[in-house]
């Protein structure tokens, strides 16, 4: 090692140890709060609604938002909300529209954050209209309370959690989070993730139930449905007590696919790495193919059709 690089090696010590100090020091002053370093600036500002309306619209960047049943017959919004990207909250031809100004400057992004902007709409139970939800970063969670004539929520980064039924549509895609539904019930519920996971719990659907997701599991449960088809590339997908009037069609690159006590007329399920295991209620005719995987399916000739196929992965099926 030359006496250059020595000398460089020498000064990025030091200047390490100094910033060490430094920090110490400011965590001594701060008594050790984390948050007294941030650079950010929150307020609470609460908007009291006093005009009637059916639909809603929210569209906002970072904000979690929040649903709860509110404690009298009014409606309220409660923004805790940086001071420079500020929601308005106004009802236009019928609908509750809340929207985000931001005037943030390119070094505004710039700091150290703690908090996390928060959106909370206190309004009564019962029926309302369309629900759209656009958000950038933020959580979103919509409880049982509330049902709504269709539901359309677009994520970017942020899990979301819905229990809310819709007369039509309930649709929900994020691209990095996870999505939760659970107790619903609607005409057609259609979800999308690119990477994160999808849960589905005691759902009623008239119609079909769509799931795409390119990375990440997918978990169902107690489910009614016209069809239920679901395409992914990356991860399992588990079925308990899923019935569907007309069909599964089920496509998968690399994961498992597990029925416990589910039915259809009509299976189609494929995965390229992985198992295709578990039980049905009814009796089908089975067509299988696997190039390096085994095989294990009852020999019925009777019932709707059931085609299984892998390449490197087991087949195993029984009838309850």
């Amino acid at each position: 090692m030359n006496q250059k690089t020595k000398l460089w090696l020498g000064i990025a010590s030091c200047l390490v140890l100094v910033g060490g100090i430094i920090f110490g020091i400011a965590m001594v002053m701060l008594n050790g709060d984390f948050s007294k370093l941030s650079t950010d600036e929150y307020e609470t500002n609460e908007h009291v609604i006093g005009e009637d309306y059916k639909n809603i619209l929210i569209d906002t960047d970072t904000a979690d938002i929040v649903f709860v049943p509110s404690e009298s017959a009014g409606s309220s919004v409660r923004c805790y909300e940086e001071k420079n990207a500020v929601h308005s909250v106004t009802v236009k031809d019928g609908t509750l529209v809340i929207t985000v100004t931001d005037t943030k400057k390119w070094y505004d992004h710039i700091g150290i954050f703690n908090s996390t902007p928060k959106i909370t709409v206190s309004i009564p139970q019962g029926e309302y209209g369309t629900l759209s939800v656009e958000s950038d970063t933020g959580d979103v969670e919509i409880p049982k309370d509330f049902k709504f004539s269709s539901i359309h929520i677009s994520d970017s980064t942020g899990n979301i959690k819905n229990a809310a039924s819709a007369l039509e549509m309930i649709s929900i895609k994020t691209s990095t989070g996870y999505i939760r539904v659970e107790d619903v019930s609607a005409n057609t519920l259609a979800l999308s993730v690119s990477t994160g996971g999808v849960t589905v719990s005691k759902a009623t659907c008239e119609g079909d139930i769509t799931i795409n997701i390119s990375t990440g599991k997918t978990q169902l449960s107690d489910i009614a449905c016209n069809s239920l088809i679901s395409n992914g590339s990356t991860g399992d997908i588990s079925l308990d007590h899923v019935i569907a009037a007309e069909k599964f069609d089920i496509e998968r690159s690399t994961g498992d696919v597990r029925f416990e006590g589910c039915d259809a007329a009509e299976i189609f399920a494929q995965t390229d790495t992985g198992d295709v295991v578990g039980s049905l209620l009814s009796d089908k005719v089975f067509m299988t193919q696997t190039d390096t995987g085994s095989v294990d399916v009852p020999k019925t000739v009777t019932g709707g059709k059931c085609e299984i196929e892998t390449d490197t992965g087991d087949i195993k099926i029984t009838i309850e």
